[in-house]
């Protein structure tokens, strides 16, 4: 009986805004671990799912767009055996310019609204790179997700790093993206406080320093992950 092929390993990626995420899945790639990023996910579900588009059209209508606008046009779906016709309203097919800035906007500032887009995302997004790691069960995969232990994702993977910084170095750089602490504070209030991710996570990266000082912690892990047996 021939034996299975050896699986990779899958590394969950986490830490709080402001904290170094992406910059962290960018030196994964850069030692060959292959990374899935949630807000490219949710980016290209606001820019490809049709359903996803609609959904959030029918719910915000013309606040959510780029230009204030939001077309309706009646179409006709067809007769049915009996001749009936069925038509309906739906979005235009031209392409959609939602503002993600706008539904934040909206969202942020409702519980209830902001539930709502998160039971319309999150479950796609995990669908999408759910799919992804079956497919290729061999490699060494990264999957960063802001709400991993939030959102009870944690029991997916084989490990789970952290990424923190100091609140300080946080509001630095979050300001810099723009965002005015009202608005950072209501996003943070959606996730677990940092220093409970850092006590459920299995290894854990500062990013309080530069660049090169994260790469090197990641380089560390990464090391001892490839090394001990699986």
């Amino acid at each position: 009986m021939s034996e299975k092929p050896p699986t990779g390993r899958r590394i969950g990626l986490t830490g709080g805004m402001g904290c170094g995420k992406s910059a962290a899945a960018g030196i994964f790639r850069e030692l060959g671990f292959a990374v899935i990023e949630s807000d490219v996910l949710v980016r290209e579900l606001w820019e490809q799912d049709d359903e996803v588009q609609q959904a959030a059209g029918k719910r915000w209508g013309s606040k959510i767009m780029e230009d204030g606008k939001w077309k309706m046009e009646e179409r006709s779906a067809g007769r049915t055996a009996q001749g009936d016709a069925n038509s309906h309203l739906q979005a235009s097919r031209s392409p959609l310019s939602i503002s993600r800035r706008k539904v934040a906007d909206i969202v942020f500032a409702d519980s209830r609204e902001l539930d709502w887009l998160e039971s319309l995302l999150h479950p796609r997004v995990r669908a999408r790179w759910q799919a992804v790691l079956a497919a290729d069960p061999q490699r060494d995969w990264v999957v960063e997700i802001p709400l991993l232990f939030e959102k009870n994702l944690a029991s997916e993977f084989d490990f789970t790093l952290c990424i923190a910084s100091s609140p300080e170095v946080q509001a630095a750089r979050l300001a810099k993206r723009g965002l005015l602490p009202v608005e950072v504070a209501a996003r943070q209030a959606r996730q677990w406080p940092l220093r409970d991710k850092i006590e459920r996570a299995d290894w854990v990266a500062f990013n309080d320093g530069s660049l090169d000082f994260l790469r090197r912690q990641i380089i560390h892990f990464a090391a001892g992950l490839r090394s001990s047996p699986k």
